[in-house]
């Protein structure tokens, strides 16, 4: 099935995985119109969009979340929307209200709106960090959709991806103005890499910073499996087309489902170095401090940050909660997206690398300069 003459709607396509999203769109499908939502519209994004828009209409909706008048022209029309946008905050620096707002009621609002302007379909990008891993540790490896796990979500991200991702997934099957029925499902992408990504790019300049050396946050065995963004992006485009299909939109809806691919399970330390290693970048054998000293180290800096909030905006470098997810085996098969919406990963594990590092390669120098000049 293709979504040839639909209007679909992204939400966050400004963003590291929307933009990816929006291209993918314009170059594989034929839509009569995309419509771009975000806070703040890259006009370069817009600019580089004509060389694959071909005949599809490309309109440009800039604001918040959750203005409700934004979001009815967004999606009147509209047969599906990719909810992409969120607020990602894994170190505490954005305040909890903001976070529930943006991440919890701006989906809740969005669905809204669905309900009211008869939109068929609904895809949220969720994140791997709602499964966990719990404050213990426990690990999984090579885990899915029915693995049991005891998950006690205490940071506010994860706790707001996973209302919104509840929200969306309960509103599956609700009744439409005109008669239909909405159907939601939620993707859970693991930590997602490649080209633009914020994340390595802060270990590439922290790398600059030490030296071209990479300090280890996390242990060896403590192996994850990243996705690339290419293949995140496709796992989008994927359920969209599947949904339209009567017989895999009753199986989909309501579902949430894992997203990986074939890169090969690592720590979080060792990826950055297996992207960051062909730039001449060196890694730390082991972790500057034992774990359970860092463990009782991010305690302290959490209860900094309680004491000093009153009088100082002060965000701990690490905490507790990420220093168990860099340290916790916490992996998970893609076979169920597989099998109820054909999902293949198309860039495999030395491409997305590649990729990755001929990026961060482009941005050396000027990172480099800008250290120099501070």
């Amino acid at each position: 099935m293709t979504m040839s003459g639909d209007v679909c709607v992204v939400t966050g396509a400004c963003g590291f995985l929307g933009e990816k999203l929006v291209r993918l769109l314009l170059e594989e499908e034929k839509l009569s119109e995309i419509r771009l939502l975000d806070r703040k519209i890259k006009s370069e994004l817009i600019q580089s969009l004509d060389d694959c828009k071909g005949e599809t209409k490309v309109s440009v909706l800039e604001g918040d979340i959750r203005d409700r008048e934004l979001l009815r022209r967004a999606c009147k029309g509209a047969a599906l929307v990719f909810h992409t946008a969120s607020l990602i905050d894994v170190t505490g620096a954005v305040e909890y209200s903001e976070l529930y707002g943006v991440n919890v009621k701006g989906t809740q609002l969005l669905l809204e709106t669905c309900i009211q302007e008869n939109v068929a379909s609904f895809i949220y990008t969720s994140s791997i960090e709602v499964a966990g891993p719990n404050p213990h540790g426990d690990p999984v490896i090579n885990g899915n959709e029915d693995t049991p796990y005891s998950s006690c979500l205490k940071f506010s991200y994860s706790k707001t991806k996973y209302e919104a991702e509840q929200i969306c997934l309960q509103a599956s099957g609700e009744l439409l103005r005109n008669g239909g029925h909405l159907a939601t499902c939620a993707l859970r992408p693991m930590f997602i890499y490649g080209p633009g990504c914020r994340f390595t790019l802060d270990h590439l300049r922290n790398g600059i910073r030490n030296g071209n050396v990479l300090i280890r946050t996390s242990r060896r065995n403590a192996k994850v499996n990243p996705v690339y963004v290419g293949n995140a992006a496709l796992a989008h485009l994927q359920a969209g087309r599947a949904l339209k299909d009567s017989q895999k939109r009753a199986v989909m809806g309501g579902n949430f489902y894992y997203i990986s691919d074939d890169t090969p399970p690592v720590s979080y330390s060792d990826f950055n170095y297996a992207v960051l290693s062909p730039l001449g970048f060196r890694i730390k054998e082991r972790p500057i401090l034992p774990f359970s000293l860092l463990y009782l180290l991010s305690y302290l800096m959490e209860l900094l940050h309680v004491v000093l909030r009153p009088f100082l905006k002060f965000t701990p470098p690490l905490n507790r909660q990420l220093l168990t997810m860099l340290n916790t085996p916490f992996s998970f098969s893609y076979q169920k997206a597989h099998r109820d919406f054909g999902y293949s990963p198309r860039y495999n594990w030395e491409e997305a690398c590649k990729c990755t590092s001929d990026w961060l390669a482009s941005v050396l120098p000027t990172e480099r300069q800008q250290m120099n000049l501070k």
